[in-house]
């Protein structure tokens, strides 16, 4: 038995100093941590109801349930739950899942707290490429340019891999935004120039581009949904792999970790969410930014437990968000990418002012 220090009570040794019940106590936080994630199972099921509910015109617990379960075509109540609303929740809840993972997924693999779909161009590229498929092709269906929509995603996150790398410090985090921002700026300019030379492809597109769940029924949206949530799903199941790599390049590689492949397969899961939910709803910036960080000043740095909190989360957050839009300019409304915005640029602010790029 080692002497540590003697107090009022006498001697204090190492086996006293030292917490009694280690295992009791990690036992406790898992505990907590799955009784967090049924509370997001739960709030899913309030914000869904509240999302049926609630808009320019007001709905009744019993009008949305028998809009689901015991339809009424001659119902006018009923048909805007079931023709408007569901699909729009359906939409909210599968995009924001796979945004706020994917942003989960690029902020481990980068190291860098700023990563983001919107904010290193992939959701840009995803952007520029349908709408010039629009413009050239004449598609207008989600199940038509979704293929157009994954290619952009990922020549847009080389593209800024490339110029994030150059120089002899190679890709680091502030290199990384930074180029981000050019490619973004880029794909952006050249996106408009498209949209002022055809008013047809501007009318398609012009309240796709400011991010909306608004006006998307499920037929469009199920062509989408096996990339956008599979690729969701599939990244809960590396969270280990986030774990590792997180620690840098060296400790993974002399952990006997095959950075490479794991790196491969991450960025290619973060191009099919993005691609899929620019493809359903367009551009819709900071959920993967602020919801991740949300997360883990709950749970900590353990991507096992991040990327399952930010996928119940992140759901829950764009449907507030699309409730919050419809609610604030009543009777008309907000588009969720316009209220994601309001919300993540002060958070975007608040991170930067820490001076903090890796973890």
């Amino acid at each position: 038995m080692i002497w540590v220090g003697a107090g009022r009570g006498g001697v204090v040794t190492a086996d006293t100093a030292l917490p009694a019940h280690p295992a009791r106590r990690d036992g406790w936080r898992r505990a907590a941590r799955s009784l967090g994630l049924l509370a997001g199972i739960v709030a899913i099921g309030i914000v869904s109801v509240l999302s049926l509910r609630f808009g320019s015109i007001g709905i009744t617990n019993r009008e949305a349930w028998d809009a689901i379960f015991n339809y009424d075509s001659a119902s006018y109540n009923q048909t805007v739950v079931r023709s408007l609303r569901l699909p729009r929740t359906v939409v909210a809840l599968a995009v924001g899942a796979g945004l706020a993972v994917a942003g989960a997924t690029m902020q481990a693999v980068t190291r860098n707290p700023l990563a983001d779909s919107s904010i290193l161009g992939v959701s840009s590229g995803a952007s520029f490429a349908i709408i010039t498929a629009i413009y050239y092709l004449g598609l207008s269906a989600p199940s038509q340019y979704i293929w157009f929509a994954f290619a952009g995603a990922l020549g847009s996150s080389l593209l800024v891999f490339l110029i994030g790398s150059a120089g002899r410090e190679g890709a680091s985090p502030v290199k990384l935004a930074l180029a981000g921002v050019v490619v973004s700026s880029l794909l952006g300019a050249w996106s408009s120039a498209l949209l002022l030379l055809d008013q047809q492809t501007f009318n398609v597109v012009r309240f796709w581009l400011a991010g909306s769940v608004a006006g998307r029924p499920l037929d469009s949206f199920w062509p989408v949904a096996p990339f956008l949530v599979g690729g969701a799903l599939a990244s809960i199941f590396i969270g280990h792999q986030l774990n590792v790599m997180s620690m840098g390049e060296d400790t993974a590689r002399s952990l006997g970790m095959h950075t490479g492949r794991t790196r491969v397969l991450c960025s290619a899961l973060v191009v099919l969410i993005t691609g899929a939910a620019v493809a359903a709803a367009g551009p819709i910036g900071f959920v993967g930014l602020a919801v991740p960080h949300m997360v883990r000043g709950v749970v900590g740095p353990d991507y096992r437990w991040v990327l399952p909190y930010s996928l119940i989360y992140g759901a829950t957050f764009l449907v507030l968000a699309d409730i919050a839009g419809r609610l604030a300019a009543r009777p008309a409304e907000l588009e969720v990418g316009i209220v994601t915005a309001l919300v993540g640029a002060p958070f975007l602010i608040s991170l930067a002012r820490r001076r903090v790029v890796e973890h």
